[in-house]
């Protein structure tokens, strides 16, 4: 059974677009893999959060991860922090990590861009981070996105520099994980293509937002002004509005609405009324579970106590073992 690491930054509450686009099928991988996965609350340093903040994102995204159906019995489920070997290996990856490649990494050149106020050295060596993440565990899969591309190939970098260094077999390859199927993409409220909350948080339906605030967000969904044409193309805001009633609403209410749209009468104030109920009718589920968990507390706890023991039993394995063929011995 192969290893599958993945993370997620602990920076408020999910929506839809995180439900569809990959916690689903991390739900599906725990029945198939040894999967673990964290909420890296070390990666969110670089933006010095504070720390109510910080402690109340990853409690909301733990919750969130239970609600949506991940089995702490099946999957190890942890908080990065709670890992101090991570810290070790990411210091001991560091140093055989050189500036200029990590200065050509992407996602630090479009730091540099959009926070030149704060080009932090954390912001530099993400890449070996999130090598350290991967290969603590040994892992041979990622489930990665595009903009991690590139992160994972680092991380095969410096896997692979590790053993031709030291003249060993340790680290395997990590390489990106095959969900064998194209992951559904949620459209944004905004017209955007895709639900993201970096844009406009207003465009993102969240699991944890009340039927209030789904209705509220949902009509003011961008869609046409003036008269209807069916002749000519979609905006990208009506077809987002279509798309989405096709992932929440019925078969035949999205039929009702298409046939609206193609006789030229379609009220869209209409649609949005019974698109949100629709959305509110799958969120529901998922919002009372958060509130019973948000209670919990002591369920909460034992959680991350014994993600982070099981999580430790494979971390420390692999420090002990590095640090032996680095050099450090005891006397």
């Amino acid at each position: 059974m192969d290893i599958v690491v993945s993370g997620v930054r602990p920076t408020g509450n999910l929506h839809l677009g995180n439900y569809f686009g990959a916690l689903k099928s991390f739900i599906k991988m725990q029945e198939e893999h040894h999967c673990y996965f964290f909420i890296a609350d070390y990666h969110s340093l670089t933006t010095h959060p504070n720390p109510a903040d910080l402690h109340g994102n990853v409690k909301t995204v733990l919750v969130e991860f239970l609600a949506c159906g991940l089995d702490p019995e099946k999957v190890t489920l942890y908080v990065q922090s709670d890992l101090p070997e991570t810290a070790e290996l990411y210091l001991l990856l560091n140093m055989n990590a050189y500036v200029g490649e990590l200065e050509r990494c992407t996602s630090f050149k479009e730091k540099i861009r959009s926070q030149p106020q704060n080009v932090n050295a954390g912001l530099l060596t993400y890449p070996t981070l999130m090598a350290a993440d991967i290969i603590i565990h040994r892992a041979r899969m990622v489930p990665v996105g595009k903009d991690q591309e590139q992160h994972l190939e680092m991380t095969r970098t410096f896997a692979n520099r590790f053993n031709r260094l030291y003249n060993v077999d340790y680290f395997p390859e990590p390489v990106a994980f095959n969900f064998g199927e194209n992951l559904i993409k949620i459209p944004g409220l905004d017209g955007g293509l895709k639900m993201s909350k970096s844009d406009n948080e207003n465009s993102s339906i969240f699991l944890a937002d009340s039927p209030e605030m789904i209705r509220k967000k949902v009509m003011k969904a961008v869609t046409d002004t003036g008269a209807v044409d069916p002749a000519q193309p979609r905006s990208q805001g009506v077809k987002n509005l279509f798309d989405l009633m096709g992932y929440f609403s019925n078969a035949d209410t999205l039929e009702h609405f298409e046939n609206s749209y193609r006789s030229g009468s379609i009220r869209y104030g209409d649609m949005k009324k019974q698109l949100a109920e629709d959305i509110i009718l799958f969120t529901t589920p998922f919002r009372e579970k958060m509130e019973a968990l948000y209670a919990d507390e002591p369920y909460l706890r034992k959680v991350a106590a014994m993600g982070a023991e099981k999580a430790r039993a494979s971390a420390s394995k692999t420090v002990r073992e590095v640090r032996e063929i680095i050099g450090f011995k005891p006397f």
